[in-house]
């Protein structure tokens, strides 16, 4: 048996006798209680003696492990404090700085898919999460704004009028040409340093509407405070559909009026990543530009084909 076989077998007969089950020991180890057990027995069948016994209150040291257990107990209690000192774990995190509401609207919900499959990656997004928060650069940057280099474009947003699924039923029985007038106006000035995003005024006279006043209404500098307002029937605002694929899917949010109104902004939700970035945090690269792709693909069959690119 080698010394790597040695010191897995200790760690998984140490976490059992520590946790008092196969399970518990399995859970810390991120591995099947199986092979928690096949690691323990291949030590017993090494030195030829039982280790473990089963009690009433879970595992038990046997006779033959007792005098061992606590030079063992020690040993992995001195291999646990050298990793804290060299800063072991930070190998295993990866810390993110998004825009809150790409975070919150975009990132968030779809994380727990990578989790899935990479259960040992921990996060720190926006200084929350698994993950302590540390002082330094971050491994990766989300923003909106206009091209950098050296970045990951993600994609671009469609930007046209948003509002509850009971708002679109009575705008729908109003005349076209006055259907806003009468509705409250959210303003969004996420997207106002974006030469292609429109406001309420200057949409309003490109589809020729009528409506009085429309530079008066509440104004929000982000899109999950305005989210909140449409979806409580507060009233209707401009915003990019990019982030919202999920809530307009399943009918929590309508589009009042054709994708054809939208326009596409010259801005773009984009990534930079560290140039020294460890296995982990590639792989969380790849993976943001897949489910990017496939967001970018949604937007293209939900907006104005001639305009979509």
């Amino acid at each position: 048996m080698t010394a790597t076989s040695h010191l897995r077998s200790f760690q998984a007969l140490e976490l059992a006798i520590r946790t008092g089950s196969l399970r518990a020991a399995a859970e810390a180890l991120a591995i099947t209680p199986a092979a928690v057990g096949q690691r323990v027995k291949a030590l017993e069948d090494y030195l030829g003696i039982d280790l473990l016994a089963r009690g009433r209150s879970g595992l038990r040291p046997t006779p033959s492990l007792h005098a061992a257990l606590p030079h063992l107990s020690a040993a992995f209690h001195e291999l646990d404090a050298a990793a804290t000192l060299l800063d072991l774990q930070r190998g295993q995190e990866i810390h993110i700085a998004a825009a809150s509401d790409f975070a919150e609207l975009w990132l968030k919900p779809r994380i727990g898919a990578f989790k899935a499959e990479h259960p040992n990656i921990l996060f720190c997004i926006n200084g929350e999460g698994e993950a302590p928060l540390r002082i330094g650069p971050v491994d990766c940057e989300i923003s909106f704004g206009p091209r950098r280099d050296g970045g990951d474009r993600l994609f671009e947003d469609f930007v046209l009028p948003i509002s509850s699924p009971e708002n679109t039923a009575r705008i729908a029985r109003l005349s076209e040409l006055e259907r806003l007038e009468g509705f409250p106006l959210l303003h969004l000035d996420f997207y106002k340093d974006d030469p292609a995003a429109p406001d309420w005024e200057r949409w309003i006279v490109g589809q020729r509407l009528r409506r009085t006043a429309p530079e008066r209404g509440i104004r929000f500098q982000r899109i999950t405070p305005v989210l909140e307002a449409v979806l409580a029937n507060a009233g209707l605002a401009i915003c990019g559909v990019a982030l919202l694929s999920e809530l307009i899917e399943d009918g929590r949010l309508s589009l009042p009026f054709p994708a054809a109104s939208g326009t596409w902004t010259e801005h773009a939700f984009q990534a930079r990543f560290r140039g020294d970035a460890r296995p982990q945090v590639k792989r969380f690269r790849d993976w943001l530009l897949g489910e990017s792709a496939a967001t970018a693909s949604w937007l293209a069959r939900h907006a104005d084909p001639e305009r979509s690119r």
